[in-house]
């Protein structure tokens, strides 16, 4: 059974003649630090092509010291997750099957092998509190790389890894001593990376490779989601987020992009996208109606209201869920996850689009934003609810497309951009969960109103509430100042 944990860990490249400073920054009173070295030996496993590694994902089997075993690494936003399991007493060589499941859409269901071994000659440095908690591991490698039975040129390696009483200021003090001494910020997520020419290593034009990152970074995401799903977690929301700024990238630089591979992204992310948002809908009427039903005073809640609630949505989520699961294993979402793969590898561009510069992709984005105020005026000016709900989703593009041009327009414009379409996103999407739920509490009504012992007065009220929530987000964003 694999053991879990959350990884957060900063990487330096050093000098062969790097001398480490004196760690005394982060040593808090009655603290201590503790040194051990250790020769650790890493052998890594990919597909022939390299997939996991394009996703940030790398599999080991490690011996050499307490850190025995298997591991397999998932990015988490900052973090990484490590997935954790013993080496066995069979053919430890063999990538467990309980990995190769979990990493099954990360691979395209291709076979994992060896792909290098590294070897670290480590002076791991181990500051702990008064109370003997670790802070933090400070390790110092001298690394090794072997690939295809042929000995690369190895390299020295810094690695700051939080330990549970760390926080983050305590990664910002070690990054600052070890740049003071001459250290440099790892220009590779993982030793893996440097250790082999990756594909991910793109030359692009400037413009195309601030939307090609982007687009990765989001991809980056939905991989991670596929693992995390697998393993029977909830990455549904960050999963869906990543699929709409995805999407909407699509959209807004659509004439950069070859019509009919966009075209057919677009509508394949839309489809699974609308699998995880049954789930996920669910999820947020469960939490809004319990909070609605709490603030009732106790003598308008006639019946088991609470529980009907939460028994009707809970099933349908439950279902909902198990219908994603069983979508994991098939053809189109394979398909899908290899689409996304083809286009990490080379952008399906439109003729000309490679030469496209950065005035060009920033005026893309300001006409999304413009958008957002024509879409806004006409659904405030007639009424229309579809209309507030396209309003919204423009908001959302536009605030995508706004963080996507930050290292063009920089982080300053960026940001008075994004929170403006932001509280445009936020008001609409009150009124979208207001209008979506007076539906749900109809449906629930109308049944609570045909079964015995139940009535459907207080969905009655808070089908009301809602209506008026929906009111409030229609005046509220008539006048924002868009």
């Amino acid at each position: 059974m694999a053991s879990i944990q959350t990884e957060r860990e900063d990487k330096f490249d050093a000098d062969s003649d790097f001398v480490l400073p004196p760690l005394t920054d982060l040593i808090p009173s009655g603290g201590a630090v503790d040194v051990a070295e250790v020769r650790l030996i890493s052998s890594y496993y990919d597909t022939s092509e390299l997939d996991l590694l394009r996703r940030g994902i790398t599999v080991r089997r490690r011996r050499g010291d307490a850190d025995n075993g298997w591991h397999a690494k998932v990015p988490a936003d900052k973090a990484r997750t490590e997935i954790r399991l013993p080496l066995g007493t069979g053919d430890d060589a063999q990538v467990p099957e309980e990995l190769t499941t979990l990493l099954a859409g990360a691979r395209l269901g291709k076979p994992l092998a060896p792909v290098a071994t590294l070897t670290s000659l480590r002076r791991v440095h181990v500051v702990t509190d008064a109370d003997g908690t670790v802070l933090a591991e400070v390790a110092d490698d001298a690394v090794t790389v072997e690939v295809d039975g042929a000995v690369g040129r190895g390299w020295r390696e810094l690695e700051v890894e939080l330990g549970p009483a760390g926080s983050e200021k305590t990664l910002s003090k070690a990054g600052k001593a070890l740049r003071a001494a001459g250290a440099r910020r790892s220009a590779h997520p993982s030793k893996l990376h440097r250790a082999l020419a990756t594909p991910s290593e793109k030359s692009l034009p400037a413009a195309i490779g601030v939307l090609d990152e982007y687009l990765e970074q989001q991809a980056q995401a939905v991989f991670a989601g596929d693992v995390y799903l697998r393993r029977g977690l909830d990455p549904i929301h960050p999963t869906r987020v990543a699929i709409r700024r995805y999407r909407s990238t699509l959209r807004v630089f659509a004439d950069l992009f070859d019509e009919g591979a966009a075209e057919h992204l677009d509508s394949e992310l839309s489809w699974y996208a609308g699998l995880l948002g049954e789930v996920r809908d669910r999820q947020v009427q469960r939490a809004r109606f319990a909070e609605s039903v709490r603030e009732l005073p106790g003598e308008l809640v006639l019946g088991p209201v609470a529980a009907r609630i939460e028994n009707d949505l809970l099933a349908e989520q439950i279902r909902h869920r198990e219908l994603v699961t069983a979508e994991l294993g098939g053809e189109r979402y394979r398909q899908l996850l290899a689409t996304v793969t083809e286009w990490s590898r080379a952008l399906p561009l439109a003729p000309g689009s490679d030469g496209v510069d950065a005035e060009a992709l920033d005026k893309l984005a300001r006409k999304a934003g413009r958008k957002v105020s024509k879409r806004v005026s006409a659904a405030v000016e007639h009424g229309d609810d579809e209309a507030l709900h396209r309003a919204r989703k423009a908001a959302k593009r536009a605030r995508y497309a706004a963080e996507l041009v930050q290292p063009i327009v920089g982080k300053k414009e960026a940001k008075a951009r994004i929170a403006r379409y932001k509280s445009v996103q936020e008001v609409l999407g009150e009124h979208q969960d207001a209008v979506v739920a007076a539906q749900t509490l109809k449906q629930l009504g109308r049944v609570a109103g045909v079964t015995p012992g139940e009535n459907g007065f207080t969905f009655g009220i808070l089908y009301a509430r809602e209506v008026r929530a929906a009111e409030s987000a229609r005046a509220e964003v008539s006048g924002l100042d868009i």
